[in-house]
């Protein structure tokens, strides 16, 4: 008669743990209602493109609505963050002070 394996068996190492996706990758596939998360350049999808609405709608960004945060999706953030005086998030990135301020001053969707 064959014993199951206890708690003191070993486990089985054949099967590797599942992946889990980076912050970035998170805030790019992440759905628009979610609002929290941090973009940066790199990071592409649907929250950019709302990101390049909302800095259209103040002038500070032209190019095209693609999804991508480019250099000059880096630049209009900068430039915002100049403006408005915005604190606490690194240069050119799209996080939590930032989001906050410029949602303030556009409308969703």
């Amino acid at each position: 008669m064959r014993r199951a394996p206890g708690p003191s068996a070993p486990a089985d190492r054949s099967t590797p743990p599942p992946a889990t996706p980076s912050a970035s990758e998170s805030a790019s596939a992440a759905p628009l209602g979610a609002r929290s998360g941090t973009l940066r350049p790199g990071d592409s999808g649907p929250e950019v493109v709302e990101l390049q609405q909302r800095l259209a709608e103040v002038w500070l960004y032209s190019g095209p609505m693609d999804g991508q945060y480019s250099q000059s999706v880096e630049t209009a953030v900068r430039g915002y963050q100049d403006d408005r005086h915005v604190k606490g998030d690194p240069k050119g990135v799209y996080g939590p002070k930032t989001r906050r301020a410029l949602e303030s001053e556009t409308q969703d969707g």
